[in-house]
């Protein structure tokens, strides 16, 4: 869902951040994490609003070494990265596709398990905000065209109203040690731990691509 780029638009976004007191720090998040995601969509509005919620809960900086999970890769992902710096170019964000509106952020630990924070839209909480309801549970009285204006500013409003938190228990993945070594069907240099029944992923469970020509 895009929310249309137009001058004067962008205009009453920032006053209604103004007049439901969001400041200026994180609209300025929201500025940033809306620019790095391509389009101003709901769902990456409610992202920045989770992002700073699991900040101030582990009382984190958001350039502290941290770690986070997504669980869809739609919208939620892009703040994290923009915010804390978390990717999936340095390991620290990975995508869990439940299909759920939930994030979770935890510091490092060089334990099998750390304890985090776990924060979702709560579907009871989103009873009390109509517009967002009807949009997130994809009610047929919702239309894109006459209600993207208002469901931004409802989100606004509600700010972290429509989440609810969990303190978790997160699993830390174990270092794996590995070498390179050549697949059999291609040829090309993989990490051993990633072969399977003798052949990269590329050419097997993760195949996606036919070759047609070489350059």
């Amino acid at each position: 869902m895009q929310y249309p780029k137009d001058g004067h638009q962008v205009g009453d976004l920032r006053g209604s951040m103004d007049a439901y007191g969001i400041s200026a720090e994180l609209q300025n998040q929201f500025t940033r994490s809306i620019t790095f995601h391509g389009v101003t969509a709901p769902g990456a509005f409610i992202a920045v609003f989770m992002v700073d919620f699991c900040l101030e809960l582990l009382e984190a900086h958001p350039r502290e070494r941290l770690y986070a999970i997504a669980e869809t890769y739609r919208c939620a992902p892009d703040p994290v990265q923009v915010i804390t710096g978390c990717t999936f170019g340095n390991h620290r964000l990975q995508v869990i596709p439940i299909g759920k509106f939930a994030l979770t952020m935890n510091r490092p630990a060089e334990t099998p398990e750390t304890e985090g924070v776990r924060v979702y839209v709560d579907a009871e909480k989103l009873k009390e905000f109509p517009i967002i309801n009807a949009w997130y549970t994809r009610s047929p009285g919702f239309s894109s065209l006459s209600m993207i204006y208002p469901l931004i500013d409802e989100i606004l409003k509600a700010g972290r109203d429509i989440l609810s938190v969990q303190r978790v228990r997160v699993r830390v993945p174990l270092k794996q040690s590995w070498k390179s070594i050549r697949c059999t069907s291609c040829g090309e240099l993989v990490p051993d731990v990633t072969i399977e029944g003798g052949v990269c992923r590329g050419c097997g469970s993760g195949s996606y691509y036919e070759v047609i020509s070489h350059y």
